[in-house]
This record gives C-alpha cells, structure tokens and sequence, in this order.
C-alpha cells in the first residue's frame, strides 16, 4: 500500500508538471503547426523518450548527484539556458521566413524528434524536477517492479501529452489560424525561450 500510495502521488506530481507550459511546449506545438503533423508527433516521442531518460536517471541516483556536486547542478543549468536562449534566437530570425511548400523528409521527422530530446534534456525545469521532488517522492529501497511501472508510466504520460498536442495543434484549423499570425507567434515563443534561458543564467 506504501508504494501504491508514492506511485499515485509522483504521478499527481508529475501530471501537473507535465501540462505545465515551458519550453517543451513550445518545441512540440511549434514543429507541429510549422512542419507536419508527423513531425510534431516525432517530437512529441522524442520529449517522451526524455522523460523516460529523465525517470531512469532520477532512480539511478541523480538527486544525490546534483544535490552533493554544486557544481554539476550548475553546469547543467548553464548549458540549458544557453540552448533556450540559442533555439529561441533562431526560432525569431526564422519568424519572417515563409513554410516551406516540400513535404517533410525522413531526416526532418528524425531532426524534430532529436531537437525535442535535446530541449527536454537541457530543460532545467526537468533538472529541477527530477533531481529534486521525484527523486524525493521515490520510497527508499523500492522494488524493482515499481520503478519499472514509475519509468513506463513517466513515458506514456509524456508521449499521450504531448502527442496530442500535436495533434491538436497540427489541425488545419489551427494551423491556418497560426500562418496567418505566423511571424508574431514564432517571435512570442523565441522570446519566451530567451526569457527563460536568461532568468535561469541570472537565477544561479
């Protein structure tokens, strides 16, 4: 009963963290509405396959790591902002760009599920998180069989949000609602990864 009790808060925790707005929201919804449907559920797998990489490492001892080297916590917050602020600068030099009229290729979908891994992984709020209150929700000496239901659950959760963010947001409703802001919106979303990347290099 302990552990049903810790699964059923973790995934309360993680749910909340997880519809949250950030910039894995950002990379999902983007993609989605300005490459394919395709594309953005590749994305949508890829912060999914984090999330599964995020749940592992969080079990395997990554709260004890950041929370006894400083040092590595801080690195690892510095390389994200600088990546934030990165994609979000060129999310903003591409707003004026018209799509491109070719159908995504094979590489595209590979590219967007690989940006979507690389953003979630350099995400500090998922540092945060899983370095911190998951780690912390664990119970100490659990059984191999719930950190198993732990990692595959942080996984679908992930992969049903954001795949269907996708979905959604690759709708040809929304999609032509977005084209015809296209330049504003992209320029709204590069801000706001600028704006994270930034506070999270001033707030060290």
């Amino acid at each position: 009963m302990e552990y049903i009790d810790s699964l059923a808060l973790l995934v309360s925790v993680y749910i909340v963290s997880l519809v949250s707005p950030g910039p894995n929201f950002i990379i999902v919804t983007n993609t989605s509405m300005t490459v394919s449907r395709t594309a953005g559920l590749f994305a949508g797998l890829g912060l999914a396959i984090a999330s599964l990489t995020w749940a592992i490492m969080a079990m395997a001892g990554l709260g004890f790591l950041l929370t006894h080297f400083d040092w590595l916590h801080i690195t690892l917050q510095v390389v994200g902002a600088l990546y934030l602020i990165w994609l979000g600068l060129k999310m903003i030099r591409g707003a004026a760009k018209a799509l491109s009229t070719t159908g995504p290729t094979e590489v595209t979908w590979r590219s967007a599920m690989r940006r979507a891994y690389v953003v979630s992984m350099t995400n500090p709020k998922s540092v945060a998180f899983f370095g911190s209150i998951f780690a912390l929700v664990i119970p100490a000496h659990a059984p191999v069989w719930l950190y198993c239901v732990i990692a595959l659950t942080c996984f679908l959760l992930s992969a049903l949000w954001y795949c269907g963010l996708a979905f959604f947001f690759s709708n040809p409703r929304v999609s032509a609602s977005f084209l015809r802001f296209k330049a504003g919106i992209e320029r709204v979303m590069g801000a706001a990864l600028i704006l994270i990347g930034s506070r999270l290099l001033i707030v060290r």
